[in-house]
């Protein structure tokens, strides 16, 4: 049976739990911090710590699926458990992927991450528009089918984003850049739907002003950088606006150093999530 659309599920999770995203990043130097071993023992348990401490609280979880990719089969074992488990609890799963291409082998992706039946099946992918928006379609086909969602690379975190996203396309009469492009797709995508559509776009918290651009795009805006890259909660308004209540602000180290603790793993997350509550409650 197909979901209720993503971005009905997510309202009601941010509405209840409050929006906040914790990352499940299992990189080298954290395994170390937690004294485990960079293997796939040590992968597990990391993993299954995180969960066990969040996904019965936090409205979203967000693996990345690279440092599980590393560790091959066995590590993708280790993701598609952690998954399982994590939605069991209670939270949605936005993998994050970034996947991106064109055709038969974008179709290929979707199937591997939004197929309702897929091992790896979650909530919502995130994905890179940069062959081009339309690029996407098998995925928007296959989210739209199963009842998940996208989260669309449109103006991220990194400095070097801003290369490409930056860039003003020629041919577009608006003279918007290639990131208010993504955006306005998105718009289109989400338009009609309620409470909230399915299709968000991934914007850095640590941008700073982004009042030039039109963030009203009636879906989540996933936001990184939120602890250890040095955005705060209370920056939420101030970048965001009047679309900070959509916003899906994420952190990662900030809660994960915290570990192997269970429970101050679980003082951490709701710690942050009191915050970024707080801070979308007063915009």
């Amino acid at each position: 049976m197909t979901l209720e659309p993503f971005g009905a599920r997510l309202r009601r999770a941010m509405d209840e739990r409050g929006p906040l995203c914790v990352g499940i990043d299992p990189h080298a130097s954290l395994l170390a911090e937690w004294g485990l071993d960079d293997d796939v023992a040590g992968l597990e348990r990391f993993s299954r710590t995180v969960v066990e401490a969040t996904a019965d609280r936090i409205a979203v979880l967000k693996p990345q699926s690279a440092f599980f990719e590393r560790f091959g089969s066995r590590g993708i074992a280790v993701l598609e458990k952690s998954v399982a488990q994590a939605r069991a609890a209670g939270a949605l799963v936005v993998m994050d992927a970034k996947r991106g291409d064109i055709g038969s082998t974008m179709a290929a992706y979707a199937e591997s991450f939004l197929r309702e039946d897929a091992p790896l099946f979650s909530d919502a992918l995130t994905v890179s528009p940069y062959l081009g928006y339309g690029s996407l379609s098998p995925a928007v086909a296959l989210a739209r089918e199963s009842g998940a969602g996208l989260f669309v690379l449109a103006l991220t975190s990194n400095p070097e984003g801003g290369e490409v996203q930056h860039a003003v396309r020629v041919e577009d009469p608006a003279g918007r850049n290639v990131g208010a492009t993504m955006l306005a797709h998105l718009a289109a995508e989400n338009a009609g739907e309620e409470p909230l559509g399915s299709f968000g776009a991934v914007v850095g918290a640590t941008l700073g002003d982004l009042s030039s651009y039109d963030l009203d795009i009636n879906g989540p805006l996933l936001a990184p950088g939120i602890g250890a890259q040095g955005a705060t909660p209370a920056d939420l308004p101030r970048v965001f606006g009047a679309a900070v209540r959509n916003v899906v602000p994420n952190v990662s180290r900030g809660v994960l150093r915290h570990g192997p603790d269970v429970v101050a793993l679980r003082d951490a997350a709701d710690r942050f999530a009191d915050e970024v509550r707080s801070a979308v409650g007063a915009a």
